[in-house]
């Protein structure tokens, strides 16, 4: 791999992240437990990394703004526009893969 320096590295890592963000905004159809079942991570985990990164450097983000930077809206009008309920099997396999060892 070519050597990259560390400033440049971390625009690519950022272009990497907002593209992510942008795709799961884009994708309202994925629910969040798919998310986590698949993938072991949802859209809640990237806005609590959002906000830790923010928490490490001083900076002043809440929960909702980390939320909403991650959700493209706020959290609450996500949930009401998007969210649908889980299904019994998507908690079955929720509830499976938190009990398995990482």
């Amino acid at each position: 791999m070519t050597e990259i320096d560390a400033a440049t590295r971390t625009e690519l890592e950022a272009a990497v992240f907002r593209r992510l963000v942008a795709h799961l905004q884009s994708r309202t159809d994925v629910q969040n437990i798919d998310l986590m079942n698949m993938a072991g991570f949802c859209r809640n985990c990237l806005s609590n990394w959002l906000k830790d990164a923010a928490d490490a450097k001083d900076l002043p983000m809440s929960k909702d703004d980390s939320r909403e930077a991650v959700y493209g809206m706020p959290y609450s009008e996500w949930k009401r526009l998007h969210q649908s309920d889980a299904t019994p099997e998507q908690q079955a396999a929720f509830t499976k893969a938190a009990a398995e060892p990482h």
